[in-house]
């Protein structure tokens, strides 16, 4: 491996530590990786390894503590996550891509039962309302409408 492929690795573990962080934009990741790449030129990664801490993974220990309580992690109109405080309607596309966690994870994370919910109830009420209207929901699969031939080749 050559010396710019070790500089390249060592700014990529410390871009992607930096990246782990809730407050970090894309920007201040952006620059950071201008700022090493134009600073660690000559630096191999064993000089500066002894001054720096372990790289830590993005998703926190089992026994991480949460950001908020549990207990007020869902309202009507929110649902916040655990891991960094903020509200949103769904949990599940944040949490894959700020925390790199999925739902199951997440759970067991906190210790939350797998019927915690992760969508704000008032989302998931008009969600459930508009499905209704449309139509959805009202006929058995079981039953066939009058004059229409069931397809026993086709299982469900």
């Amino acid at each position: 491996m050559s010396v710019k492929d070790t500089n390249e690795n060592f700014i990529a573990s410390i871009v992607a530590s930096f990246a782990a962080r809730p407050d970090a934009t894309p920007d201040q990741i952006v620059d950071l990786v201008r700022k090493l790449r134009s600073e660690v030129g000559g630096v191999t990664p064993e000089a500066a390894t002894p001054a720096q801490e372990p790289v830590q993974d993005a998703a926190p220990s089992p026994t991480a503590k949460p950001a908020i309580p549990p207990e007020r992690a869902v309202t009507r109109d929110k649902v916040y996550c655990l891991c960094c405080g903020k509200g949103f309607k769904m949990l599940k596309r944040h949490l894959g891509a700020e925390h790199g966690l999925t739902e199951q994870q997440y759970r067991r994370m906190f210790d939350l039962p797998e019927d915690a919910p992760l969508v704000a109830p008032s989302y998931s009420k008009r969600k459930a309302d508009y499905a209704k209207a449309a139509g959805f929901g009202k006929h058995d699969r079981g039953t066939t409408p009058e004059g229409a031939a069931r397809d026993e080749s086709v299982t469900n």
